[in-house]
């Protein structure tokens, strides 16, 4: 992941600095030297902490980073997340995307978090979903982990998901199915294998096919969920999704169901409240002094 991080930290700066951050070179000496404290606004969970820190260091390697917090603590509005010291023009020009990715990763963190506290008590698993930023998937898929969450597939590529616009073009669930299960002979592959399901019909006909991992009920209500639990053999998982707010998780929690899929975790969330508060001490060979 490490190489995927520098690569997305390269794009970023890329987009929002190309040959310079003008505002900083017009304005800042050369040699100036600064601080900055990251002021924590909001009740939650940070997140972002290392990235910031990698951050820093593919920018300019002589900024020193002084964490107070670590990806997962539960911090306090007033609170200090971390320290930058070095190169004042560094600071402001790697100021915006340090608390873009630490606001956008603390509040999914911080969601994630409230949410699987509603889920205590039972076995349910909180899992995100695609709905992501296209770019920053693996950050804001890091900040479901980070907030207590579980990922769901990272893309295309990792799993096999048979939703309901792949049974409806393949022609039905046994058509489907048997080409997945062709598929995967032709190609070598062994990748788990997930079918999405609409009613009872679709569940019973999915059973009596085979051929896959887990079962997703779609748009399911609790109740129809344990009915529809009593029908599925325990070597399946099981997850629900669709609809499924912070007011309803509990109740699909405790149906028995092993996974829930919460697209809100990543697609509609609120950012966290954060500052960068700088502190700027020009030096000795200042040539403006």
């Amino acid at each position: 992941m490490e190489q995927e991080l520098i690569m997305f930290i390269k794009n970023a700066l890329y987009e929002d600095v190309r040959e310079g951050d003008h505002s900083a070179l017009a304005c800042i000496p050369e040699n100036a030297q600064g601080k900055a404290k990251l002021l924590v606004k909001d009740n939650g969970i940070i997140a972002g902490v290392e990235v910031a820190k990698k951050i820093c260091e593919v920018f300019d390697p002589n900024m020193k980073i002084t964490s107070f917090s670590k990806d997962g603590d539960f911090v306090k509005k007033g609170d200090i997340a971390l320290e930058i010291e070095g190169s004042a023009r560094s600071i402001l020009t790697t100021e915006r995307l340090i608390l873009n990715c630490m606001q956008r990763m603390s509040g999914i963190a911080t969601q994630t978090n409230q949410i699987v506290d509603l889920m205590k008590g039972t076995k349910a698993k909180l899992l995100d979903t695609r709905k992501t930023t296209p770019g920053i998937r693996f950050i804001e898929k890091w900040a479901v982990r980070i907030g207590g969450g579980q990922n769901h597939r990272f893309g295309l590529y990792d799993m096999i998901m048979i939703k309901d616009n792949h049974i409806d073009f393949a022609g039905g669930i046994k058509q489907a199915l048997g080409a997945v299960k062709e598929y995967q002979t032709k190609k070598k592959l062994n990748l788990k294998v997930e079918i999405e399901v609409r009613n009872e019909k679709e569940l019973k006909e999915a059973l009596s096919c085979g051929g896959f991992d887990r079962i997703m009920l779609d748009n399911f209500s609790p109740s129809e969920i344990r009915k529809a639990l009593l029908l599925i053999p325990e070597k399946y998982e099981t997850e629900a999704s669709g609809g499924i707010s912070i007011d309803s998780i509990k109740d699909y929690a405790e149906t028995g169901i092993k996974f829930i899929s919460v697209g809100a975790l990543t697609h509609s969330v609120k950012n966290f409240d954060l500052s960068l508060k700088s502190e700027f001490s020009f030096n000795q060979m200042n040539p403006l002094k």
